[in-house]
């Protein structure tokens, strides 16, 4: 592929920071028709479709850039006559039917640049834009926590203490801009927690995982990931939880897709706003397992900034899973205290994986004898023996990073694993 010219280069970084301006993009699809480059032209053309999709200009460039002939031009003999009044689709410019044409070329156009179907209101979604579904204010709290009294008070002091006190806030300077990142082995309960600060705040909670918002068409990634934010501006005061953020923002370098690069554009200029009124009252939380994947640019100053470490649950933390687990199972003489003590090490989702599986044994010995038991001690000990914790792969990879990629991002990592004796 021929280097790029530096008039193409500063046009690629100022489509890039402002993904929604049409006519610049559509000048960028131009220049790379007239460099040769005919699939990156289809490409930018494709977006600013989605984005404009009755655009005569953008027409006319992606039929050029197909080598399609339009009506204007010389008309295929081998095509049969058009009908006298051919059929319009409401909302759609009939000058050029881009769906037609792409069922057409189909076998010389690449999928992927074959721009969504349109509906009526001339929209790229065939379903329609995605419903976000908005938890009403919750009554988890993070008093409903068990233990983890060090997230808690971490909690308080980089995002709740400032958002209780604005008149502080403003004395001291201190910015509410920029989101908190919860990373940590898995099932360890960050979404809980997350759940917990919206119910402290009052806020509504949307929770977002990559299946939400990734999307097969060009355009539509970054069209949902801009509704979401829209969703929760409007639900403002909203806590927005984004799951697996290393899956919605993983690092651009990395990827070959440059869907995948143009969402997370979207996902920064989302967390920028477009002044710094746009977000207010958006509070903005993400979840990962693998921090050191996420793109560099999401965890700048402003942005995800805060980092806080959510770790296996601690003894009075696993007391009380233990209890919500076997709140409502027939159990008899279970020693509590003991049971959390041999358990130290497993995650939230091991510690219910225990209780399932007591009960499954207690289940099938009644099957089996024809007299219902109770669910004893002997049932959740040797369920404790047969459950590896589940966060030790996740330690083994972590332990690399905290030795030699640690910029002092991962002290807390560092700490807990010479605590453990695990570095």
């Amino acid at each position: 592929m021929p280097e790029a010219s530096p008039l193409i280069r500063s046009l690629r970084s100022a489509v890039e920071a402002a993904p929604g301006d049409v006519p610049l993009r559509l000048h960028l699809a131009g220049l790379l028709l007239d460099a040769g480059q005919q699939n990156d032209a289809v490409t930018e053309v494709a977006i600013a479709l989605q984005h404009a999709p009755g655009d005569s200009q953008a027409k006319a460039l992606m039929a050029r850039a197909m080598g399609v002939h339009t009506p204007a031009e010389t008309p295929a003999p081998a095509l049969p006559p058009a009908p006298a009044t051919p059929p319009t689709e409401p909302g759609l410019d009939n000058e050029f039917n881009w769906g037609a044409a792409a069922d057409q070329f189909k076998d010389v156009i690449p999928p992927r640049f074959v721009e969504a179907p349109l509906t009526t209101d001339g929209s790229g979604n065939p379903d329609d834009s995605p419903a976000w579904d908005v938890d009403t204010p919750g009554t988890v709290r993070l008093a409903d926590v068990g233990g983890m009294q060090e997230v808690k008070d971490r909690l308080e002091a980089a995002f709740l203490a400032p958002l209780r006190n604005p008149e502080l806030r403003k004395l001291y300077g201190k910015s509410l801009r920029g989101g908190l990142l919860l990373y940590g082995p898995p099932g360890c309960g960050k979404t809980f927690v997350a759940r917990a600060v919206a119910g402290e705040l009052g806020a509504s909670f949307l929770s977002v995982s990559v299946n939400d918002v990734l999307d097969m068409w060009i355009g539509n990634s970054e069209r949902n990931m801009h509704e979401l934010f829209q969703t929760a501006r409007r639900q403002a005061p909203c806590v927005v939880f984004l799951d697996e953020l290393d899956a919605l923002g993983g690092k651009r370098s990395r990827t070959q897709s440059a869907g995948m690069r143009n969402t997370v554009n979207q996902l920064l200029t989302e967390l920028d706003g477009i002044n710094a009124a746009a977000n207010e009252g958006v509070f903005v939380l993400a979840a990962t397992n693998v921090p050191w994947d996420v793109d560099i640019a999401l965890r700048r100053p402003g942005r995800f900034d805060r980092t806080l470490l959510v770790l296996p649950p601690d003894a009075p933390a696993r007391e009380t899973i233990l209890r919500y687990h076997l709140r409502e199972r027939p159990i008899e003489k279970v020693d509590l205290g003991k049971l959390v003590k041999l358990t130290d090490g497993l995650s939230g989702a091991d510690l219910a994986h225990l209780c399932e599986s007591a009960a499954e044994t207690a289940l099938l010995d009644s099957a089996r004898t024809g007299v219902v038991r109770m669910i004893g001690m002997k049932d959740l000990l040797d369920a404790a023996k047969q459950t590896v914790p589940s966060t030790e792969p996740w330690f083994a990879s972590a332990r690399n990073v905290a030795m030699y990629a640690n910029d002092g991002v991962y002290d807390d990592l560092v700490a807990y694993l010479k605590k453990r004796r695990k570095l």
